[in-house]
């Protein structure tokens, strides 16, 4: 079907009978209209979710401008289509599209997937489904069809998917996928990589490629053994691809601008990336080292670019932890008084409670008051130490103090249960920290006042001290939420939690092994995707594939590996030591504290002077 055609009868058969069907027109402004037909290779941008939570992501922006303007190559964008319009297409016979050129997702010689969230690992072969191509690679290798490449931070344990793909790209996207592209024009015939073999040894010496076809994971009485390589020209590790200079990489100061309202619908300045405090539990903060920060003039010149380009009236400067940013309060400043006259305001993530300024709230607040969220991710201090955050129930209060004096009324806290060393006297002293915050605020007469306290279950994930820790089992995570429940009542206070569950599922997948992949495709034949959605997850059908695949959720969810057991993902070399996790695994158990890296080396192994890797230690912004 021709691209005219594919479009005409998208739009007077579908478009009409779905919900928000400008999630599937394109044509936003700055999306590419590069020719599909006059660029060396071309590549299909798949998010596996829907167009709102997408078009939020910075990645996804960041590398498509990077292609679409920077290179003679083309990217397109496809998103999971939501159910009432998936089901049109498989009634209609119409094929996953892109939204730039209608293209169906089967014709372009790249696809790429962007592996965020474990729950969405169903969404990926709904969409090679609809865009009618074989979910598994030993099917498509019996014809001709697109080379499937994932990345993002899932991509570091591979395994559970690495039957539906060909390859991922492990680490920094920016200088890494200009080259696999480049590599795909040299061996393109009549649109597709036929010679899949000539193109893998092409790409196979670069960081962060794994090419999951030559490697085997051996097992011994079910025992799993560990992933070696079976072909010559693979590496024993991958090592991840890192952008050394972030100032001087390529940054989108034209984004596309959604038609439909996004998640994060704004402007996001990435300020910095990496983060060197070390909290035991968080995997962004491990895979993403080093710290790497852009200087104020390069900031401020992209902002500029980003508010005459979007129209939006709301800057986040975004990052792991943006407060840790060594020239923020400058900057802030910088961006409040340039943009004072166009009522545009400055938003930060949550923030950690020790690098807080009430300097930075004032001065935030000048243009219109916001809520603030703070991530003291546990309510007392034998977990704040057993975590490694760092902060105290004081720093808590000062800083909490100081928000409510310069004019805030809501507050949002973000806690975690389910963690290591967890007793209920530590889920108790959530509620109880909550309590007197709002006993605080209404001590300084503040009106309105609302606190939220947010609780998430902790998933244990690859390439942090926690890797080896048991999550907690679905009923006692349940358990702890009712004790939650018991204990934050009253006006002031809200309580949000997330499922259960789902958090046990990923917690299954996350610290996965290849056996997941016939769950996976199982799940598949069931129709289960969008399971992150409360109202499209199908628990009974969850349970029918775990059965009939014979897989046991604990027996990954709950596994504590020993030291001296291989893991799943230790093929896969993120540059952060094996030692130093395990170290500070126990360092957790002992409530021993790791200093933060720019105050001096803590030995994580990442930083090579010879290969010009080293940490800034003093920031960009003091030189």
């Amino acid at each position: 079907m021709k691209q005219d055609n594919l479009k005409n009868k998208i739009e007077k058969k579908l478009l009409p009978k779905v919900e928000k069907p400008g999630r599937y027109i394109g044509g936003e402004w700055h999306s590419t209209d590069k020719s599909f037909k006059e660029t060396k290779c071309q590549m299909a941008f798949c998010f596996p979710d829907v167009y709102e939570i997408g078009m939020s992501h910075l990645g996804m922006q960041i590398l498509y401008g990077l292609i679409n303007e920077e290179t003679d190559f083309l990217m397109e964008r496809v998103f999971c289509p939501w159910p009432d319009m998936a089901s049109l297409m498989e009634a209609e016979s119409i094929p996953l599209f892109s939204l730039e050129s209608y293209t169906p997702l089967a014709q372009f010689p790249i696809v790429g997937f962007t592996l965020q969230y474990e729950m969405s690992y169903t969404n990926i072969l709904k969409m090679l489904s609809l865009g009618n191509i074989p979910v598994t690679r030993a099917e498509r290798k019996k014809g001709i069809y697109p080379i499937i490449i994932g990345g993002g931070p899932c991509a570091v344990n591979p395994e559970p998917i690495s039957d539906f793909f060909d390859l991922f790209l492990i680490g920094d996207g920016e200088e890494l996928l200009p080259q696999i592209l480049e590599a795909g024009a040299a061996f393109l015939k009549e649109g597709f990589i036929e010679d899949r073999e000539g193109f893998f040894k092409a790409i196979a010496h670069l960081d962060g490629v794994y090419i999951p076809e030559w490697y085997e994971a051996q097992y011994e009485n079910s025992v799993y053994k560990g992933t070696f390589p079976t072909n010559n020209e693979a590496n024993e590790k991958i090592r991840k691809a890192i952008v050394k200079n972030l100032n001087q990489a390529y940054f989108p100061t034209k984004p596309v601008v959604p038609f439909v309202d996004a998640v994060h619908d704004r402007m996001m300045l990435e300020v910095l990336r990496g983060c060197t405090h070390g909290c035991r539990f968080c995997q962004a903060g491990m895979i993403y080292r080093p710290v790497r920060e852009k200087t104020i003039k390069t900031l401020m010149e992209q902002a500029h670019q980003l508010a005459l380009n979007t129209g939006y009236d709301d800057i986040s400067l975004t990052s792991l932890s943006t407060a840790d940013y060594t020239g923020v309060e400058p900057l802030v400043s910088q961006l409040m008084a340039d943009f004072e006259k166009e009522k545009i305001s400055v938003s930060l993530p949550s923030l950690r409670v020790d690098t807080f300024s009430i300097n930075l709230a004032k001065m935030i607040q000048t243009v219109r008051k916001t809520g603030f969220t703070f991530a003291p991710e546990a309510g007392t201090q034998k977990m704040q130490d057993v975590i490694n955050k760092g902060v105290t129930e004081e720093d808590l209060i000062e800083t909490a103090t100081g928000a409510f004096k310069a004019g805030w009324k809501r507050i949002k806290l973000y806690f975690m249960i389910g963690l290591p060393e967890e007793t209920d006297k530590d889920i108790i002293g959530i509620a109880e920290l909550g309590k007197k915050i709002l006993a605080l605020g209404k001590s300084l007469g503040v009106r309105g006042l609302t606190i939220t306290v947010s609780v998430a279950s902790f998933v244990p994930k690859p390439f942090t001290p926690f890797q080896w820790f048991g999550q907690n089992s679905q009923s006692e995570l349940e358990r702890k939420q009712r004790l939650l429940r018991e204990h934050i009542q009253g006006k002031g206070l809200k309580f949000n939690y997330h499922s259960a569950p789902l958090s046990v599922l990923e917690g299954m997948l996350a610290r996965g092994d290849r056996r997941l992949n016939k769950l996976l495709l199982k799940l598949h034949e069931n129709d289960c995707y969008l399971d992150s959605w409360d109202e499209w997850f199908k628990q009974d059908a969850w349970n029918e594939a775990l059965a009939e695949t014979g897989i046991n959720i604990t027996e990954y969810s709950e596994h504590f590996f020993a030291k001296e057991e291989p893991l799943y993902w230790d093929h896969i070399n993120i540059g952060v030591a094996k030692d130093y996790l395990w170290k500070e695994y126990k360092n957790a158990k002992k409530e021993t504290l790791t200093r933060d890296c720019r105050k001096g080396c803590t030995g994580c192994s990442l930083c090579n002077e010879e290969e010009g890797l080293k940490l800034d230690l003093k920031g960009a912004y003091r030189g």
